[in-house]
């Protein structure tokens, strides 16, 4: 299967290190594209890429091209995918699905008027340790939810968001510590409570670099279950900690980070589920270029599957949107200084 990586920055390197790992899969790197000639052409030649484009209307022209890795700024995100689901293109995209739920629920409306398969890119979902407790949470194990958190501290000094023009902003970030970074985490614990949202209240401030867009933020989420959900993201947090979530139940306490778990507690031990591998760090804590593999490769592995198989991916379009809808709501109470009401 030919893939086409469009936009050839910082993330577009995972991408083409996990199609290497699937090349005896049948996955190929088949083409690249960037508005950037000079970047696209550095790709391809450190990638062996056949086919360079400079423009995304000519690779998704291709009729060789199966599925496009879309790895462009946040904020053309939708773009690139509407184009390419009319084009009859399969379709992975980079977190976030887009940086507002509007241009979100239209991309996965267009993905799945055109027929084609799209996977979303949020690896943290193939963690062991996450599969494991919504697992847990799902049959009750952990009884009545009363308390779960989600840590999002990360370290980017001023010279990561100078490093490109695109950083940093509204119109093409889409937000900072908490839709940049912060989004995977946030995908990952509304995930794994799979409940809905009542109301949140949130605060997110720029604090201590020279950007348009937040670097620290906390909100607390009441979730319709009377649960809360405290959520705390930063990109100023030196020198970078381990994500790290935690599930507080009436029967049991779940604890882990990347490296692993740290709490694995059930009132009855007799029933308690199987406590899970590590699994690989998902790494990205320090630097936007330590980001692990693993759960890109897992993720196209499955998009390949889907294609062939006929089958809905495990993160299709639509399970991308809540996350993109939570993070816009706490920058819209940090603008109001109100509560939001889902």
């Amino acid at each position: 299967m030919n893939f086409a990586i469009i936009g050839c920055g910082v993330i577009a390197e995972t991408h083409a290190k996990a199609l290497e790992r699937l090349a005896d899969e049948g996955c190929k790197l088949y083409a690249c594209c960037d508005i950037v000639p000079e970047k696209a052409d550095a790709y391809a030649v450190r990638h062996n890429v056949p086919k360079t484009y400079y423009d995304d209307a000519s690779v998704l022209a291709d009729p060789d091209v199966d599925v496009v890795c879309v790895c462009v700024p946040s904020g053309t995100h939708g773009e690139v995918c509407i184009a390419a689901a009319h084009a009859g293109k399969n379709i992975v995209c980079e977190k976030p699905l887009e940086i507002t739920p509007e241009r979100a629920i239209e991309v996965a409306r267009v993905a799945r008027e055109c027929g084609v398969k799209m996977q979303s890119i949020h690896q943290r979902r193939m963690m062991p340790a996450a599969i494991a407790t919504r697992k847990a949470i799902k049959e009750g194990k952990l009884g009545r939810i009363c308390l779960a958190e989600a840590q999002l501290k990360y370290y980017r000094d001023q010279a990561y968001y100078n490093s490109a023009g695109w950083r940093g902003t509204w119109d093409q970030d889409g937000g900072g510590a908490l839709m940049n970074q912060g989004v995977h985490g946030v995908d990952l614990i509304l995930w794994m409570l799979g409940g809905e949202v009542d109301t949140l209240y949130g605060r997110a401030e720029t604090l201590a670099r020279d950007i348009a867009v937040e670097d620290t933020a906390a909100a607390v989420l009441h979730m319709k279950d009377r649960s809360l959900c405290v959520i705390e993201g930063a990109t100023t947090a030196y020198p970078g900690f381990s994500t790290a979530f935690a599930l507080y139940g009436e029967k049991g306490t779940i604890v882990f980070n990347d490296e692993g778990i740290l709490e694995w507690n059930f009132i009855d031990q007799e029933n308690a589920p199987t406590r899970p591998d590590t699994g690989v760090a998902m790494g990205g804590a320090k630097s936007n270029i330590d980001i692990t593999i693993d759960g890109h490769v897992e993720l196209l592995r499955d998009l390949v599957e889907s294609v062939r198989d006929d089958r809905e991916p495990v993160l299709p379009p639509e399970d991308a949107v809540l996350a993109v809808k939570v993070i816009c709501a706490i920058y819209e109470s940090t603008r109001t200084g109100k509560p939001v009401h889902f």
